[in-house]
């Protein structure tokens, strides 16, 4: 494997910026995974032991809710969520930073590889290779962002796969039976609980839509940028050719699947009844 600097010399990229940048992801990578349940738990309503003292807390405070009949959240409930949008936030920002500091990355090393006539073949594949890597890993934090401020917009659905995620006790159990009871109904679907559930999952996936859709803009720009910019490039610069070729097909095709997505949440969004009540028959 090269070694970062050699890799930056041979390529004219500054080793300290490379290094900067390499550390920087590192430690977004590391935010990412550590820092969410400290952050979300800076707030009126504190945070949670562990992962299983939250999920106890979630259980209970469903029940409680669910049993209340009411529309607005129990005390309990309202907690557990404001917090979860706290973690979802959190998470948001930290991938926001990670994608960007992986498209500058990227950016700079592609740009690098353009420029690399003087390089031996195997620093060019070493050039490309970690450019490709960087580009999937920028994808990975795109769709990452994209997850969470979901899940800051509609926390309450987003805590829904943790009720059905594992053994239930029997109040649980009994609580979630009561729930697809009803969603499987048409006819008995009045209780203001299920109304906020409903109404909440049907945000969860315009939410998405919306989030998609934006996407969707972006990739085609992307897309039409990297044609008009490869049918520009002189016919003998091959390597230029194929990369912006490269770019124009990824993004094509990211932006059809895209569009699926959006496709997919804005039906469900329409008509959420069915998906909840497949999401609550384990259908996540």
């Amino acid at each position: 494997m090269h070694n970062p600097v050699d890799l930056s010399r041979s390529a004219g990229i500054s080793s300290r910026a490379l290094a900067a940048l390499l550390a920087l992801a590192t430690a977004l990578v590391a935010a990412f995974v550590v820092a969410p349940r400290y952050l979300a738990a800076i707030g009126s309503g504190g945070g949670f032991a562990d992962q299983r003292h939250f999920v106890e807390a979630l259980s209970k405070a469903f029940v409680e809710h669910w049993r209340s009949g009411g529309r607005d959240l129990s005390p309990d409930l309202a907690r557990v969520v404001d917090y979860w949008i706290r973690y979802h936030l959190a998470k948001a920002v930290i991938a926001a930073l990670l994608l960007s500091v992986l498209v500058t990355l990227g950016v700079h090393l592609w740009k690098e590889f353009l420029r690399a006539h003087g390089l031996g073949a195997g620093k060019r594949v070493a050039l490309a290779s970690t450019g490709v890597l960087v580009t999937m890993l920028a994808l990975v934090s795109l769709a990452t962002v994209m997850a969470n401020v979901q899940g800051v917009v509609a926390p309450y659905s987003s805590l829904f796969p943790m009720l059905t995620g594992g053994a239930p006790d029997h109040e649980l159990a009994d609580t979630l039976e009561q729930v697809r009871r009803r969603l499987a109904d048409s006819r008995d679907q009045t209780q203001p609980a299920l109304d906020v559930m409903i109404s909440d999952f049907a945000r969860y996936h315009v939410a998405m839509a919306v989030i998609a859709a934006i996407v969707v803009i972006v990739l085609i720009g992307m897309t039409a940028v990297s044609w008009k910019r490869f049918s520009r490039t002189n016919s003998s610069d091959r390597r230029t050719r194929r990369v912006w070729r490269s770019f124009g097909v990824l993004s094509a095709m990211l932006s059809l699947a895209v569009i699926v997505v959006v496709a997919a949440n804005a039906t469900t969004a329409a008509d959420p009844e069915p998906a909840l009540l497949a999401a609550f028959e384990g259908g996540w």
